[in-house]
């Protein structure tokens, strides 16, 4: 059986690692404990995360501890490292509700009962730290020349960075270290953007305390047609349920482009690789059914099979058209005095998050990617009015496979 590092690097998740020749022996010799930092500036994650949860997941998987760190301290000053300007602060009350969200999201992933795996909150130590103590005793061991040499304080310099954000490099490595000292936690991972913070948390580890420790990233994913992973036209795409429905979710994986869908079953799902492999040589009309199994598992691990059941049927009673399946596609509601005055179609689709701005709007309707209850709509300005309800409803649909309703209360 294929240990950790073997199973990550198949599939595709390292872009860099320390030490690659004697990490691949780490996994074989030991019970690793691992961690990934998780900034808690929203009270949800989003797709842009699955990468490393999912890497925690299969650790967890291989038999290895993950720790699922909340950056409830850090986020209180937010990570420079690929910011082209400083992020707004929060308040610790704002911080702490993210944080306790960040929480439950994760707990649906893996088991963090402390012992399989620990869910920690970086603000318990760092909150407490003295500010004199903590400059003599880590701040010695950091070089500024280093520091300012990284990529992502470079890039900043030249708009503006920050003395606390300049300090945020010293307070990440202090998170290796202390996991390290108290948790036995031997590899960082993270983001591409954080190798310099992981390598500044493995050097802490062996001046401080001469030991050996590693470092791993994941590469940033992008789509075949050099997009972000994860953003749609209404923006971000969410793991709470409340911001992204299980339906949207499962729309969001099932329009996958055809060149990514080997490479995202291989990241985003538990399917083993000979299978994987399988779905990989499928063309034409089959290369449906394998988005299916993609926008399947994907919903499965972050919704649940109920829910992933449920968006799979409405998904194919809509594309194939054998039953109206209508429930669990995503609504919005407008006032019926507001369609009685009339409201233009550009206008409707941006009051409906279906697009996030005017221009967008009506480039998608100029051409001819928008359908009202299943007929084109011609023009970008053409009013739509409560002679398009059905049944108090308007069943709008963008493309072949993304459908919205309206409704008046």
């Amino acid at each position: 059986m294929k240990n950790f590092y073997e199973t990550v690097q198949e599939r595709g998740f390292i872009e860099q690692v320390t030490d690659p020749e004697s990490m691949a022996a780490f996994f074989d010799d030991e019970v690793v404990s691992a961690y990934i930092g998780f900034d808690p500036t929203a009270e949800s994650l989003h797709v842009g995360s699955l990468v490393p949860i999912m890497a925690l997941a299969h650790l967890q998987r291989h038999g290895h501890r993950p720790i699922a760190l909340v950056g409830g301290g850090t986020a209180l000053i937010g990570d420079p490292s690929g910011k082209k300007e400083m992020r707004p602060v929060l308040s610790r009350d704002e911080v702490q509700r993210n944080a306790e969200g960040l929480k439950r999201q994760l707990s649906r992933y893996m088991i963090l009962d402390g012992r399989q795996g620990l869910l920690a909150n970086n603000v318990d130590w760092l909150a407490p730290l003295n500010y004199i103590e903590f400059l003599r005793d880590i701040g010695r061991h950091f070089s500024v020349n280093r520091m300012l040499a990284a990529e992502s304080v470079k890039q900043r310099l030249e708009t503006g960075l920050s003395f606390i954000e300049f300090n945020y490099q010293l307070l990440q490595a202090y998170d290796f270290f202390h996991l390290y000292s108290h948790q036995g936690c031997r590899l960082q991972m993270g983001g591409s953007d954080q190798w310099g913070n992981i390598l500044a948390g493995i050097d802490l580890i062996r001046r401080i305390k001469g030991g050996k420790a590693y470092g791993l990233t994941f590469p940033l994913i992008v789509t075949s047609s050099g997009e972000k992973m994860g953003k749609t036209a209404k923006g971000a795409v969410w793991l709470d349920a409340e911001r992204t429905s299980p339906y949207e979710y499962y729309q969001f994986w099932i329009n996958t482009e055809d060149q990514d869908v080997g490479r995202f079953l291989s990241l985003f799902t538990f399917l083993p690789l000979e299978e994987i492999q399988g779905f990989s040589r499928k063309q034409g009309a089959e290369l449906r059914e394998v988005k299916e199994v993609l926008a399947f598992e994907a919903t499965a691990i972050t919704h649940g099979r109920a829910e992933a059941e449920k968006a799979r049927e409405t998904s194919r009673n809509l594309f194939y058209g054998r039953g109206p399946g209508m429930e669990a596609v995503p609504f919005s509601e407008i006032a019926r005095e507001r369609l009685e005055q009339g409201i233009e179609a550009y206008l409707l689709l941006v009051e409906a998050g279906l697009c996030q701005t005017r221009g967008a709007a009506r480039r998608l309707i100029s051409q001819g990617g928008v359908n009202l209850n299943e007929e084109r709509i011609g023009a970008f300005d053409q009013k739509i009015s409560t002679k398009d309800l059905k049944e108090n409803g308007i069943l709008i649909r963008i493309g072949k496979k993304r459908y919205h309703k309206i409704f008046t209360p």
